[in-house]
């Protein structure tokens, strides 16, 4: 179980086929979308444009895609299904300041990937970006879509067969590795005997966070283990950034830049109470039962302008400074704080009790995530 009022994030449901799916995935080979037809933001003041900032503001246009059609959302993330009553979450679009992103076009995205491989490698916050960006362009897909699905673990895919392009799921909580030894399961912090499998894709976007926070039996190790040391417990922010820096010394070190476009999506927050002196407060926003409409007064945020960032963010934006390898930063907090409302709240399906105020419904928030780094992928060509 995840700690109390919280739901850890979702593990993908095991199937058949995963050794095809990995031999499918260690073998894709070729090059980048070459940088012709290259769209650019359209900057209103002139200058520079930062994606990150912003609001969010209505639009009737949206959802880019019906979910109830897409064929790879699980009851978690199908929010609408599972009986959620509104549908104005469903109905914003991110606006940067000072520039327009370009609309998110399904079919360019398909051509530019074609014969390619687009692998995310985290938790289930990774696994909600990948459902996301799978219905976008199954939504853009000439039909009748030719589309093999493959739920696995810890690989999952979806590939698009008139393009040939495969988008992956491969499941890891943490990126290093959980390991069990004779005192228990241990997480190695300087460990990645699986990071091998994430080779050959031309597109790789990484997660890992949440499951670093969690106690108790939602804990999935016993020891942890830094070099040589073993220890029962280290303080979580500097077990993560231990972590973090194992995962940029292995790209640094494995991945060629010239094949293989990196991202690392951000950290993705999540809007729980918490007590404190026996009272509730709001966590990152409060709570999000019934909620139906995004924050608007949240002023000290970086979105609306603010300079506020939380520890685990200024973690993953210092490892990623370090590196030699260009990594391009998913950076989501400030914006999907603002959105309360995007969560599945108790609208997570049948049999799942609580509130699940970490995860995102599809359609939804995570579809902003992939808007953005489509944008970012047409800039840097």
């Amino acid at each position: 179980m995840a700690p109390e009022g919280r739901r850890a994030p979702l593990r993908s449901p095991r199937a058949d086929g995963l050794t095809v799916v990995l031999a499918i995935v260690l073998a894709a080979a070729g090059l980048l979308p070459g940088a012709s037809g290259r769209r650019s933001l359209v900057s209103a003041a002139g200058g520079g444009c930062d994606l990150f900032r912003g609001q969010w503001v209505a639009d009737e246009s949206y959802p880019l895609y019906d979910a109830s059609a897409c064929p790879f959302v699980p009851d978690v993330f199908d929010c609408r299904r599972n009986g959620r009553p509104d549908d104005a979450y469903l109905k914003f679009r991110w606006s940067p300041a000072g520039c327009q992103l370009p609309r998110f076009d399904g079919a360019d995205f398909l051509r530019r990937w074609r014969g390619k491989t687009i692998m995310f490698v985290g938790d289930s916050l990774s696994m909600n970006q990948w459902v996301s960006l799978a219905c976008m362009l199954h939504a853009a897909a000439p039909a009748p879509a030719r589309v093999t699905y493959a739920a696995g673990e810890p690989v999952s895919s979806v590939h698009f067969e008139d393009h040939n392009l495969l988008v992956v799921l491969y499941h890891t909580t943490f990126l290093v590795d959980v390991v069990q030894e004779d005192i228990g399961r241990v997480l190695k912090l300087d460990s990645m005997r699986n990071a091998s499998a994430w080779l050959g894709a031309h597109l790789l976007v990484f997660n890992t966070w949440h499951w670093w926070t969690y106690r108790g039996a939602s804990q999935v190790w016993d020891f942890v283990q830094d070099g040589n040391s073993t220890y029962r417990d280290m303080d979580r922010l500097t077990a993560f950034s231990k972590g973090l820096s194992t995962w940029a010394r292995w790209v640094d070190a494995n991945i060629d830049t010239s094949h293989t476009k990196v991202f690392f999506q951000g950290i993705s927050p999540s809007h729980y109470m918490s007590k404190q002196q026996d009272k509730e407060v709001p966590a990152q926003g409060g709570s999000c039962l019934k909620q139906t409409q995004p924050l608007q007064d949240a002023t000290d945020s970086p979105a609306a302008g603010g300079e506020s960032v939380l520890p685990e963010q200024a973690v993953v934006r210092g490892v990623i400074g370090a590196m030699t390898a260009p990594v391009s930063l998913l950076d989501i907090t400030a914006l999907s704080q603002l959105r309360i409302d995007a969560h599945p709240s108790v609208y997570a399906g049948p049999g799942r009790d609580g509130c699940d105020c970490t995860h995102w419904c599809i359609a939804g928030l995570p579809d902003a995530w992939n808007h953005i780094m489509y944008a970012m992928l047409l800039q840097q060509g």
